[in-house]
């Protein structure tokens, strides 16, 4: 039986597993470090339980917290999670609505899923954060950021857009259907190809066998899972994706695959050129699924910003660009 601990706030913190050793590997990739820990824990927002994943190695710098894509759970991030866990805490989370968290109606919209963050870093005790935001999980730490500059100390937003496209948007009409009509396949199909760069020529690195793992993992979705899904399309439809206002003047990092085709360079741009001190770059030979391309590139990329480190001369990215009046330029170091 899981313990209950009563905490402050809009409900009560439950651990759901105890503690378990999460095999850390040594800085520079050795095999052999002092392992971790990983615990798993409920939480209470607004009437509805959600679930984070809590990973600490012994690191002491400011906790990260990440918020996956829309087809990502707490769980998705665990080859990324096991390098970043070498300097610091890091927390994943299915926020109201994702994962196995409860079910929430499409008329709770972004601004509700950036108080359920601020809940959890409250609950948690977390202080300042260093956030991490990817598609969709973008959308939310962007807007967390906003209505809590104080709680951010570091922001870096992956695969991210200041908008929904009139393309996407229908194609989110179509898919309610399909999945009221129970056609999964060609969901997954057709979300495949919306993520992953079109066969073309372009050099995009595990592109086939990433492609199998996204489709299999949306076809062999459960019907919570695909009514879950419907229901966050009807979120995107109803509410603002990106919505104009100041943010936190902390260093920030907009990241996108060099060869995206969802959220493309220019888009990435885009937004970095909307944050008060941000760089953009891409993650060469990848495109929307960069994390799952180049994953120990992609969290070497996470390592170095969160610590501060020069980006420039990377082999796998673009030289850092800066941004002065909306423009790009290159960034220093």
């Amino acid at each position: 039986m899981p313990s209950s601990v009563t905490v402050q706030g809009q409900g009560s913190l439950t651990q759901r597993d105890p503690a378990v050793p999460l095999p850390v590997p040594a800085q520079g990739g050795g095999p052999d470090a002092a392992p971790g820990t990983v615990e798993e824990r409920e939480l209470v927002f607004d009437g509805r339980t959600y679930v984070c994943r809590i990973a600490r190695a012994g690191g002491s710098g400011t906790p990260l917290l990440v918020l996956g894509g829309s087809e990502q759970n707490r769980t998705s991030w665990t080859r990324h999670e096991r390098r970043l866990v070498l300097d610091r805490p890091v927390v994943t989370v299915d926020l109201p609505g994702y994962g196995t968290a409860d079910f929430l109606p499409a008329r709770y919209g972004i601004d509700h899923l950036a108080a359920a963050t601020r809940h959890l870093v409250d609950e948690l005790g977390l202080g300042r954060i260093s956030l991490f935001g990817a598609c969709f999980g973008g959308a939310v730490a962007l807007r967390f950021a906003q209505h809590n500059a104080a709680f951010v100390e570091r922001l870096m937003l992956s695969g991210m857009a200041t908008a929904v496209t009139p393309d996407y948007t229908a194609a989110m009409e179509r898919w309610d259907g399909m999945i009221a009509r129970g056609e999964t396949q060609d969901i997954a199909r057709e979300l495949t190809e919306r993520f992953m760069s079109p066969p073309d020529g372009r050099k995009v690195r595990k592109h086939a066998a990433v492609g199998r793992l996204v489709y299999q993992q949306i076809a062999g979705q459960s019907p919570d899972s695909l009514r879950k899904s419907a229901e966050h399309n009807r979120r995107l439809i109803r509410h603002e994706w990106y919505r104009p206002g100041p943010c936190p003047p902390v260093p920030a990092l907009v990241v996108t695959g060099e060869h995206d085709t969802l959220t493309t360079p220019d888009m990435g741009r885009r937004v970095a050129s909307v944050l008060p001190t941000a760089q953009f770059l891409t993650v060469l030979e990848t495109d929307h699924l960069a994390p799952l391309e180049r994953s120990g590139d992609f969290a070497d990329l996470m390592a170095r910003f969160l610590t501060g480190q020069p980006l420039a001369g990377l082999p796998y990215t673009t030289p850092p660009e800066a941004f002065v009046a909306g423009r790009p330029v290159p960034a220093r170091g």
